[in-house]
């Protein structure tokens, strides 16, 4: 595989921001963007990477050539701009072979690279949205993308993810002038003969353009980050049994609270997709959860029932799913079910006899998880979103202007 990133981005409307640096280079919790990006590459079999630079590219340069990557890197430098089609175009001119991955510099898009396919001469990764107004909508017969919108509000709708599977050979980009745009001069036209495909990708999706994305960003990268690299671990285990935690695995935590309703359930970047991967691996997928804020009466069972099946249904629609729920809301560190005890795996192995401890895993973001893992005989695999909870709570402690940390 190869790659392009359009690296060169001015980030005007990030300036009061993050200052006089490349927008690719905007620092997302103390990494730059670039860095997740280039990291999430790496997650695949890329063995080429080009970014095109142009803006203060001496920070790109020096940035990335100051780090080890597991594909060679190369630059197409922009000495002048030239636009989306100017600059993918210089950057093709690096690249080795025909069919080359194309990503924006300012966009994080989760999408499954291996299926995004070179049927056409560009192919489009599509992004289901809802309730938007920041980019214009595109048109999909279900396979070719048949028009693109002007950008206006919109309830329901695919956009542009930002990520482009180019075919080279069937898409010569060398008649065109030297500064243009991609979006305006090559998609648009090839899309009117039917020579443009789209796919759908469900993944996480976010564009650090604005300053209130951005700021989102802080946090929502860092956790994404977290996901991927436990669902890797999770999916490369012989395991057929998964057993899951809840807190700080599947939603996010409420430092010093308990999710009572709905309303305060917030899922983990990308941990609906994590579940419908899982879902055609694992022969039973199992959640283990400590609920003391029942025991403690600061909600009910039937409430934390409430959630547990919304949660369920919002799984379900992704394509995922959990096959048993079991909690503990006992107070007692010692009771029999709470982890680090092994009651509800035990409860799990007699309602799922097949159940083999030596071909399950558990995912948990705790010490206790580990623990429960270790004396009920199974493997383990750490979410590391714990210490993420820790760190975005000091900061927002300690940042009252409620600027990104």
């Amino acid at each position: 595989m190869e790659a392009v990133i359009l690296a060169g981005g001015l980030g005007t409307r990030l300036r009061g921001v993050i200052g006089e640096i490349p927008k690719c280079m905007a620092p997302v919790d103390g990494k730059p963007f670039l860095q997740y990006q280039l990291e999430w590459l790496s997650r695949f079999d890329v063995r080429h990477v080009v970014l095109s630079v142009g803006y203060l590219r001496e920070q790109v340069m020096d940035f990335v050539q100051s780090q080890e990557w597991p594909f060679a890197v190369s630059f197409a430098i922009e000495k002048e701009p030239l636009g989306t089609g100017g600059g993918i175009r210089l950057a093709l001119q690096k690249c080795r072979g025909k069919q080359v991955f194309v990503l924006n510099g300012d966009t994080f898009y989760n999408v499954d690279l291996n299926a995004l396919s070179f049927t056409a001469p560009v192919t489009l990764a599509l992004k289901p949205m809802r309730d938007f107004d920041r980019y214009g909508a595109v048109d999909w017969d279900g396979d070719l993308v048949t028009g693109f919108r002007e950008k206006k509000p919109c309830a329901e709708g695919l956009i542009n993810g930002g990520v482009y599977a180019i075919d080279r050979s069937q898409l010569d980009m060398s008649l065109f002038p030297k500064t243009f745009s991609f979006e305006r001069e090559v998609l648009e036209p090839l899309a009117d003969y039917g020579l443009v495909a789209g796919e759908v990708q469900e993944g996480y999706f976010i564009d650090i353009g604005i300053p209130e994305d951005y700021a989102r960003a802080q946090r929502e990268l860092p956790e994404i980050q977290a996901v991927l690299k436990a669902s890797d671990a999770v999916l490369a285990s012989g395991a057929d049994t998964l057993f899951l935690d809840r807190d700080g695995v599947i939603n996010r935590w409420l430092p010093g609270d308990y999710v009572r309703t709905w309303d305060k359930f917030a899922f983990l970047p990308g941990i609906r997709e994590s579940l419908r991967k899982w879902a055609a691996k694992f022969r039973h997928i199992i959640l283990v959860s400590n609920q003391r804020g029942v025991g403690k009466g600061q909600m009910t069972q039937a409430e934390l029932e409430a959630v547990h099946a919304r949660m369920l249904a919002e799984i379900s629609t992704a394509g995922g799913r959990i096959d048993a729920i079991y909690t503990c809301t006992e107070l007692a560190q010692e009771h029999p079910m709470r982890k680090p005890q092994t009651g509800m795996f035990q409860a799990a192995c007699r309602d799922f006899p097949d159940i083999d401890p030596a071909r399950s895993l558990m995912l948990g973001d705790s010490d206790y998880d580990r623990e429960f893992a270790a004396n009920c005989g199974m493997g383990f695999v750490l979410m590391e979103t714990a210490d993420l909870t820790l760190r975005f709570q000091e900061a927002a402690s300690s940042d009252s202007s409620g600027s990104p940390a």
